[in-house]
């Protein structure tokens, strides 16, 4: 490595770092004054907050990670910029690719990073801090059993879509359950309803079943039928409610391509066009802490004030923002059903990509 780039590494890694514990102290310290209230109230050891927000790093780490970048690469190069290195760097020869590549190798490790702890870590992160939340905003003693989880909902095969007010897990008993079968066209055809649900030797039986059939138009035809106990042939099994009744943003991508590939067979076309789009999403999103870099190497080349840290900060909050806009837009278009979900998820990392090399190659 080039004296130059270790040069500039060394300030960019420096600050990147720098940025990330910024944050990191910043989340930890708001987050505690806005609950002292309850931590106080209901004792919380000191040990369940150390376990708390050590599961929140990696989410924190993921969401301000191409924040830090940006920032780091704002300052580093205003700084050269203001003390007239870049002008000596270019007139002995270098390209702006040249000065730049140490940074943009760095952003991409960032990404490979924040992809790595999106999908390892983020989701049982969440699934962890959501728990150790509602003991310290409830207290310790939670209102329901550990073993028990309360409304459960999820879509199954046979274009099934089940809503269960109880599930004993330590037991594979379900309480409370309405199941809903639609035809292709998403009109509904059956609706049972059951007090109770028991699992055992992969057969659930359900008990004080009550059937309903309707016709094209939605209307009850003949009479319900009541059955004491009825054996449904359901293919879901236990751990496939307990598995599937998380939000997607709590699996990781294996999970959420099983759900996604279960979803196929029961025709909830909107719901699958929803779910793809977050699945390409957790591909794409990781490629912001290189992007962003790219994005703002122009704007750092263009800064000359004296006060280099205040414009960086200034202009990463305007070019953070208006990246965020763009994101959030075409991630509404896609679950519209405006933009395929792969362009919806990609869409503005294409025109801030082809932005930042317009903008670059519009550089002297």
């Amino acid at each position: 490595m080039r004296i130059l780039d270790r040069y500039i590494l060394k300030s960019t890694l420096g600050l990147f770092l720098g940025c990330l514990f910024t944050f990191f102290s910043l989340y930890i310290v708001i987050d505690i004054l806005s609950h002292l209230e309850p931590i106080l109230e209901n004792h919380i050891k000191p040990g369940i907050l150390i376990q708390y927000y050590s599961s929140y790093l990696p989410i924190i780490f993921v969401q301000v990670a191409p924040i830090a970048c940006l920032l780091a690469t704002l300052y580093t190069f205003a700084k050269l910029n203001k003390d007239n290195e870049i002008i000596a760097m270019r007139a002995s020869g270098l390209s702006i690719f040249q000065i730049t590549k140490t940074v943009i190798i760095l952003g991409m490790i960032v990404s490979l990073a924040i992809f790595w702890a999106n999908d390892k870590f983020v989701p049982s992160a969440l699934v962890l801090t959501q728990k150790i939340k509602s003991q310290i905003e409830e207290g310790i003693k939670t209102k329901h059993k550990p073993n028990t989880i309360i409304n459960v909902s999820m879509y199954g095969t046979g274009n099934r879509l089940f809503f269960v007010n109880k599930f004993l897990t330590d037991k594979n008993i379900m309480e409370g359950i309405i199941i809903l079968e639609h035809d292709e066209k998403q009109n509904i055809r059956k609706k049972i309803v059951s007090s109770k649900a028991a699992y055992a030797d992969g057969i659930w039986t359900f008990y004080n079943a009550i059937t309903y059939n309707f016709d094209e138009n939605g209307q009850i035809i003949d009479e319900p039928q009541y059955m004491e106990d009825e054996i449904i042939p359901i293919t879901e099994s236990p751990r496939d409610f307990l598995n599937q009744r998380q939000s997607p943003e709590y699996m990781n991508i294996s999970q959420l391509e099983q759900y996604i590939w279960r979803l196929t067979k029961s025709g909830a076309s909107t719901v699958i066009r929803n779910l793809k789009v977050d699945l390409y999403r957790r591909f794409t999103d990781p490629l912001s802490g290189v992007i962003i870099i790219f994005l703002g190497i122009p704007f750092a080349l263009k800064m000359r004030k004296r006060a280099t840290g205040l414009s960086s900060l200034g202009v990463s909050l305007m070019v953070g923002f208006l990246y965020h806009v763009a994101s959030a837009i075409s991630l509404a278009l896609g679950k519209a059903g405006i933009l395929p979900p792969i362009l919806a998820a990609s869409l503005s990392h294409i025109i801030t990509f082809s932005l930042s090399l317009y903008l670059i190659m519009s550089l002297p």
